[in-house]
């Protein structure tokens, strides 16, 4: 009786297991579907249409006011550098003197806040994080996908309006800014959305350390408030308290107690994103710490007629600019290894 003998197998048959692992793999791009949905979701929101509303008034009420006031001054307006940045760095009188930079970095935080702060515990408290993970997906590609989505929702946001202020304000005013003001414009808009991606990655830290969606709300926004309202006498006596400054000590150790207290209070996102906005939108070298109104723009304008360019401006806040994002990137690095660590159940 003849010896049985193997089967002999076909030749593709380990190609054709290798092609079937691979298709059983979960896509890379799968945080682009996550990001696509979460952008649909955005956009045909009521939050969505509220936010654009409210910083919408926000940034057109200083501007149409302060286009006013540069109407009623022209002659003494005419030919001074960088004029049309004067529709968003000079207040008018009429609402008080804020500034449309001033409004926004005060509602800009608002609106990363407002798009992240249940990005993961409502898809947890409704129970559709788990059958979200159980698609063939990378569990990151949930969190890098929610975070791409809020930036890119934002910068949309923050893209239309800038533009529609300043095509309001090229027909208010009759002027046609300058290359260097319309660099200027979108380094503004860069920084501004840099900024508002800060919160977002707060935002969504809490969201994955706050399972209540009421409660990261609470967290998110009365932070926002306690930064705004006391984090001007707040943080400079935290800073006090942490690096006292002895007067009966020496100068070299006074001076080092006054450049870490300095320091400590550059680590606040709302100090660091004042400075780059201050430099690039008003390149005034006689006064980089803020304007009041358009009178005192023009004045200042007339006193130092050689302003910074672009490129001087942005390497003169270029610590400022590192220092932001390695923040965002920070709590967006906590948020991302947390959401990696939580146990997801059913």
């Amino acid at each position: 009786m003849a010896a049985p003998t193997d089967t002999p197998r076909p030749a593709g048959g380990a190609a054709a297991r290798a092609a079937s692992r691979r298709s059983e793999r979960a896509p890379s791009g799968g945080w682009r579907t996550i990001a696509g949905k979460e952008m649909a979701d955005h956009l045909g929101s009521i939050r969505f249409i509220v936010l654009l509303v409210v910083v919408a008034i926000a940034a057109v009420v200083p501007m149409y006011f302060i286009s006013s006031d540069i109407s009623s001054v022209a002659p003494q307006a005419a030919g001074q550098p960088a004029i049309f940045l004067a529709l968003f760095v000079a207040g008018s009188n009429a609402v008080g003197g804020v500034t449309t930079i001033a409004f926004a970095a005060l509602f800009v935080p608002l609106v990363g806040i407002a798009f992240g702060f249940d990005g993961i515990n409502s898809e947890r408290s409704q129970g559709t994080l788990s059958r979200l993970l159980a698609q063939p997906i990378h569990r990151d590609d949930v969190v890098n996908g929610k975070f791409a989505a809020g930036i890119a929702v934002i910068a949309l946001m923050i893209g239309v309006l800038i533009a529609f202020v300043t095509a309001l304000g090229i027909l208010r005013l009759g002027i046609i800014p300058s290359p260097e003001e319309l660099a200027r414009v979108f380094v503004w808009f860069l920084a501004t959305v840099l900024y508002a991606s800060f919160w977002l990655a707060f935002a969504l830290l809490i969201s994955t350390a706050i399972r209540s969606t009421a409660s990261a709300a609470l967290v998110g926004f009365g932070t926002w408030l306690a930064l705004i309202l006391f984090g001007g006498f707040l943080l400079p006596a935290l800073a006090g308290a942490l690096f006292p400054v002895d007067t009966t000590g020496t100068p070299d150790a006074i001076l080092s107690a006054n450049a870490a207290q300095h320091l400590f209070l550059r680590l606040s996102p709302a100090t660091l994103y004042q400075d780059v906005v201050t430099a690039v939108m008003n390149p005034n070298t006689h006064n980089l710490l803020g304007l009041g109104n358009l009178g005192q723009y023009v004045s200042a304008q007339e006193q130092v007629p050689n302003l910074l360019s672009i490129d001087q401006s942005i390497l003169l806040v270029w610590p400022q600019i590192v220092a932001l994002v390695a923040l965002t990137t920070l709590l967006f690095a906590l948020a991302y290894v947390m959401f990696l660590r939580q146990e997801v159940r059913a």
